[in-house]
């Protein structure tokens, strides 16, 4: 799957197409997504009949961020089913190449941090979170949890002290408790948030508006803008000083 495949320069005559093809379908649906590949390496028919998406859903399923709910609705459609498996499998085998194998019909490729035994990953305009085995560190497939909150994608996130923190494309900032339903929604700013941070009852937020803002979560001013910074061009990442100056 590290190897991008392509179409092969010659046309066999095989005596697979002598089989009707739902028959064919059947018995490709017991391949690997190498066998698969392998398969569809052999001739130009073959390679053709090897990239549909419905031979490439089942393996989809198992696959991380292959753009599937758990219901099984597809959620980028557009993009062949093939290429987001091929792009899944580099994820989880460690492999990389400095070309891009897939592009998104999205703005941003996924927001991902790590936090202990879970991992949050944005998807679009959504946070999902997955449980990581113990002893294996496999993910579980399907999120547990799925944080929702804005109208286009998710720019960045935070998770800090029992909350997760996100900025998104329409200008908005979403808080939600990791522990509870509780969430609420701050319109933020003019254009898009690019980078989001939390300490305490402090939040700070940078923008494509060319404004960096200073929120409080504390009781009573929850969502209350405290300061705005302006600066000369848009604001691509904020931190919060550990000393919390």
């Amino acid at each position: 799957m590290g190897r991008p495949s392509s179409p092969p320069q010659a046309e066999i005559r095989s005596p697979l197409w002598t089989l009707p093809e739902e028959l064919l379908l059947l018995i490709c649906s017991y391949l690997d997504a190498r066998a698969l590949g392998r398969l569809g390496q052999t001739c130009r028919r073959l390679f053709r009949f090897t990239s549909r998406d419905v031979l490439w859903r089942r393996l989809a399923r198992f696959s991380l961020n292959a753009g599937f709910s758990a219901l099984g609705a597809d959620l980028v459609v557009g993009i062949p089913v093939k290429e987001r498996v091929k792009v899944s499998q580099n994820w989880r085998l460690g492999r990389c190449r400095r070309i891009p194998l897939l592009r998104w019909k999205r703005n941003l490729m996924p927001w991902m941090q790590l936090d202990g035994d879970y991992l949050y990953l944005s998807q679009a305009e959504d946070i999902h979170l997955y449980w990581l085995h113990p002893k294996d560190t496999n993910l579980v497939w399907y999120p547990q949890t799925v944080f929702s909150g804005h109208q286009e994608d998710v720019c960045r996130f935070v998770v800090n002290n029992g909350h997760i923190i996100s900025g998104g494309g329409d200008g908005n900032i979403a808080l939600h408790k990791l522990n509870s339903s509780f969430s609420f929604k701050i319109l933020g700013h003019q254009q898009e948030v690019n980078c989001v941070d939390c300490q305490e009852s402090i939040i700070v937020s940078g923008s494509r508006d060319r404004t960096a803002k200073v929120w409080s979560l504390s009781s009573g001013r929850a969502g209350q803008c405290l300061h705005t910074i302006q600066t000369e061009d848009r604001v691509w990442s904020i931190a919060i000083s550990p000393l919390s100056r």
